[in-house]
């Protein structure tokens, strides 16, 4: 694959191996480590009636543990957030309901946030052994099943006006890629992806059930209630961070499971490979909507992370950092005087360990608000999108 990023002048290589190592060990001296970074632990906590909170190892950058918490009433339990589709997961999820008394029969309902493979990786399993319901967002989909149902358009759930309302853009094409792939503003896709992980997308593409791809029974809309832990949930469409998160509101007790959606330390990544045209003006408006559910929030239940209070107020703040990233790319524009790639971008977001295809995607998620909203030209060079401030 060609490296795009040295294709024009004004993008800059991306640090060596060496250099990012120094950055990482110099930074994690210096920065006390994420909650979302602990690594999980055995313990089984009671945060509200029915409520239990678990924890399940994960491998995955920049964390260390997904909360799997679970919901108890007099049918048994529904378990939410998996964990990863892997043996060792998929066994100290067996040991967190033995440890809370919960024989694995017990289990009649998995809930999966959104389509992240650390939050719906075990559910698949847990299906299979129990025959428990498996609940998502109407919009779930896995980029690599060909079976699930196509009768449920993204579009016509995701039900954001100002979305809806954008032209289309025929430069730009909405639709998933693998990782490794060339991305649609024409960077390099995720590098060191091993040939053996290339073949597990794949073989679940073929074969969905080998790889115990998860079967969702209930897909809720905005605003449906479900009953879980003895009392109904009300569901709140989050599209964001991904086309299909889903959040869980109880509001006998305050509670609001929030996935991804809004974390105590750290700011979710938004994905510039949506369906949306603006996943980051979704992910403000959804930051919106569970703000406005302000004080009937007492506690906030996250995928990682310890769970905290004042939803309202850290949603305000995960808001106001990207509002700030906004602002460094109009004055970076601005200082550079001349079109810039999405990688050049990238570097006046992220630091040098964080390059990459990721970096890259969520910068182009900013700068392609900056550009619905007005404020940014785009133009294709080479295949490549730049970006310049309009005007």
């Amino acid at each position: 694959m060609t490296d795009v990023t040295r294709l024009h002048s004004n993008v800059p290589p991306r640090r060596s191996r060496d250099d990012v190592g120094t950055v990482l060990r110099m930074t994690e001296t210096a920065r006390p480590r994420r909650q979302e970074q602990e690594r999980a632990t055995a313990e089984i906590s009671e945060l509200a009636p029915n409520v239990l909170r678990s924890q399940l190892p994960i491998e995955i950058p920049g964390l260390g543990h997904v909360n799997c918490y679970l919901l108890e009433d007099e049918r048994g339990v529904a378990v939410v957030d998996p964990g990863l589709p892997t043996k060792d997961s998929y066994a100290a999820l067996r040991q967190r309901l033995t440890s809370a008394g919960i024989p694995l029969r017990r289990v009649h309902t998995v809930v999966v946030t959104h389509s992240h493979i650390d939050h719906f990786g075990g559910a698949g399993w847990l299906q299979r052994e129990t025959g428990a319901e498996l609940i998502t967002h109407q919009a779930f989909r896995l980029m690599w099943d060909p079976t699930e149902p196509p009768d449920v358009d993204v579009d016509d759930v995701i039900e954001d006006p100002v979305d809806a309302e954008l032209p289309d853009d025929p430069e730009r094409h909405h639709v998933r890629r693998y990782p490794w792939q060339t991305t649609p503003w024409g960077g390099p896709g995720i590098d060191g992806i091993s040939l053996r992980r290339r073949m597990w997308f794949r073989a679940g593409q073929r074969f969905p059930r080998l790889r115990r791809s998860p079967r969702p029974t209930i897909r809720l809309a905005d605003a449906q209630t479900i009953s879980l832990a003895g009392r109904d949930w009300v569901a709140v469409h989050t599209p964001g961070h991904t086309d299909d998160h889903l959040c869980l509101f109880d509001p006998e007790h305050g509670l609001m499971l929030c996935g991804d959606h809004v974390l105590p330390t750290i700011t979710p990544h938004i994905s510039g490979l949506g369906t949306s045209h603006d996943p980051l003006g979704l992910f403000f408006r959804s930051l919106d909507k569970v703000a406005d559910y302000g004080d009937a929030v007492r506690l906030a239940l996250p995928a990682h992370g310890h769970p905290f209070t004042d939803l309202a107020g850290r949603a305000a703040a995960i808001k106001e950092h990207h509002v700030h990233r906004l602002q460094r790319l109009r004055e970076a524009s601005s200082e550079l005087g001349r079109p810039a790639s999405v990688m050049h971008m990238s570097t006046v977001l992220f630091s040098p360990r964080a390059q990459g295809a990721m970096a890259d995607s969520e910068t182009f998620a900013h700068l392609e608000h900056l550009r619905l909203t007005g404020e940014m030209d785009r133009r294709q060079r080479d295949g490549v999108f730049e970006y310049v401030l309009a005007g």
